[in-house]
């Protein structure tokens, strides 16, 4: 392994990235571990650097710099005390708004915590005084750490430069040897631009996107969740324009009053479609643009991820733009409304109608889909058959959200669908379910697993003060069933203790304790009997008893189907 060559990618990777992100002035307090971050530095041309001993003399220096110039400002320094002295600037920069970029060399972690010179703990040194903070890793052989690095340094200099500005902190260890090799070329970068509109892009950033759309044959819009008063209207005016397929996260509440001529372009069933080998050749694009969080779908994380679009746009508000993928070529920081009228008119095209076809396929398998008994799907698709229009479906986060993904299919009914999709936990669901209903006054549902049931329990005894109309049902196959379809599942040893988890449990008794209309139905058929039946109390508990082998036997089923019908087809 050429050590040398690691870090010196390393580093000049992270000062490229600093350069394309607006920094062009940097004030280096000497030191050792931060060596190879100087070299770096002091070897760019388009990097003005100053040097100052005295670290607190230099924070305040790149503070005058910062505050003359309006630009980000790099500081850097050593690992040790020299970090200490830049505080007082630091907070001087915070309260004043002014965006210095800190960076802190450290000691590698194993030298951290163990007595070594010149080490104390820099995490989250400057507390409350800078906006952002982050420990980097340390530098290696490794393309997606190159990706997450280019990314992150761009995230840390867009926050800086939001308003209100301030300064943000990179903690960053670096193993010895400290030396660089100066010959060595610049890597290329796949991360390209930040396009900072605030709430409008300018007439010259319009053109350019403009100029991107129209030279793109395979355009693919992708809707990730989206905020509840997101305008759906103006949306699907922009899809017309584009004319561009749009895979459709349920979060996203697109799959739902389609227009009519639109229907095409909305994709619901990207998920099992991106299983078919043969479709994900055909189905490649070149540009891509995003708008809200990431979809919920793995297969459609994969195929992008191995992809690789030429040009990947995520239209985000936050400078803290979402891409675990490291596949974003351009980050918009600007509102949805402000890229909506950028298109003309464009014509349908191949791309658009592949997808659109392969959708109706999926489509019809999916209503044909009647499942295996003791199977969760046919469940979750049975439940959206039969939501009245008007009504909320609030998901669990791991299994349920996926079946959600897969079976519920684009619909003329007002059904909005919601999930606490921001880290993707399994606790306090049944609460959130309660506080839509809350919200929104409409029927609301609750689709939720029996361990995720188990965390929030005592989330019920809200419906003892506050008026409710709820109905939960609790897909109980006695474990975490989403482990099932995971690589841990092919090793028997321990696989029930660690990850299955049964309990054993049934719900009939929490059902009455908290006074709620309970059912405990076994096939589909005494689903819909319960589902017809009238809601007498508040709260409706419908368990389904299902079972994680027959339901992993029934997906898989489900996946080969539609996989031979796009093959047929083709």
């Amino acid at each position: 392994m050429d050590e040398r060559r690691i870090l010196t990618n390393h580093v000049l990777r992270m000062t490229d990235t600093l350069l394309r992100a607006g920094v062009k002035a940097a004030v280096i307090s000497p030191g050792s571990r931060s060596t190879p971050l100087a070299y770096a530095f002091a070897a760019s041309e388009e990097l003005q650097t100053f040097m100052q001993v005295d670290e607190r003399s230099a924070a305040y220096f790149a503070l005058g710099l910062a505050k003359a110039s309006g630009n980000p400002v790099v500081l850097l320094c050593t690992s040790g005390t020299a970090a200490s002295n830049y505080h007082p600037a630091i907070t001087e920069a915070f309260y004043a708004r002014l965006p210095l970029i800190v960076l802190t060399a450290d000691r590698p972690h194993e030298l951290r915590g163990v007595g070594a010179p010149q080490a104390i703990d820099q995490l989250n040194i400057y507390g409350k005084h800078v906006k952002f903070s982050v420990d980097l890793p340390l530098a290696e052989e490794n393309e997606e750490l190159d990706w997450y690095l280019e990314r992150h340094v761009n995230r840390a200099v867009s926050i800086a430069t939001t308003k209100p500005m301030g300064p943000i902190h990179l903690n960053i260890p670096l193993r010895e040897p400290l030396l660089i090799d100066f010959d060595m070329k610049s890597p290329s970068s796949t991360f390209i631009e930040r396009v900072y509109g605030e709430n409008e892009l300018s007439l010259e950033q319009k053109q350019t996107l403009k100029h991107v759309f129209s030279q793109t044959e395979n355009g693919l819009i992708i809707a990730g969740e989206l905020p509840v008063h997101f305008d759906k209207e103006a949306f699907w005016q922009f899809a017309r324009s584009m004319q561009w397929p749009v895979l459709c996260d349920p979060l996203s509440n697109l799959r739902s009053e389609v227009p009519e001529d639109c229907r095409s372009l909305c994709i619901a069933h990207y998920d099992a479609l991106l299983k078919s080998e043969q479709f994900k050749a055909q189905a490649m694009p070149y540009t891509v643009i995003r708008f809200g969080a990431q979809p919920v779908s793995k297969p459609l994380m994969l195929f992008l991820k191995h992809n690789r679009p030429n040009v990947f746009i995520a239209v985000d508000e936050s400078p803290e733009f979402r891409d675990s993928l490291g596949v974003v070529t351009h980050h918009l920081q600007t509102s949805p409304e402000s890229v909506y009228s950028v298109p003309e008119q464009m014509e349908p095209n191949r791309y658009a109608a592949l997808w659109a076809t392969a959708d109706e396929l999926a489509e019809a398998a999916t209503r044909e889909y009647v499942g295996l008994p003791g199977d969760e799907g046919v469940i979750v698709k049975t439940l959206f058959e039969m939501m009245p229009d008007g009504s909320d479906l609030f998901s669990g986060s791991s299994m349920p959200i996926r079946d959600v993904d897969t079976f519920f299919c684009k619909t003329d009914k007002d059904i909005a669908i919601f999930s606490n999709r921001g880290t993707n936990g399994i606790d306090g669901v049944v609460s959130s379910a309660f506080g839509v209903s809350a919200a929104r006054n409409r029927p609301t549902f609750l689709l939720i697993g029996d361990l995720s049931f188990l965390h929030d329990v005592n989330g019920l005894i809200v419906s003892r003060f506050h008026e409710t109309n709820l109905t939960i049902i609790i897909l109980n196959n006695d474990g975490g069933g989403i482990f099932s379809y995971l690589p841990q599942s092919t090793v028997s040893n321990h696989f029930e203790e660690l990850f299955g988890t049964p309990t054993g449990l049934t719900f009939e008794h929490i059902g009455s304790m908290y006074d709620t209309q309970y059912a405990a139905v076994q096939t589909v058929e005494e689903f819909k009997t319960e589902m017809q039946r009238e809601k007498t109390k508040p709260v409706r508990i419908i368990e389904v008893f299902t079972s994680r082998p027959v339901n992993v036997e029934a997906h898989r089923a489900y996946w080969n189907d539609l996989t031979q019908r796009l093959d047929r087809h083709e």
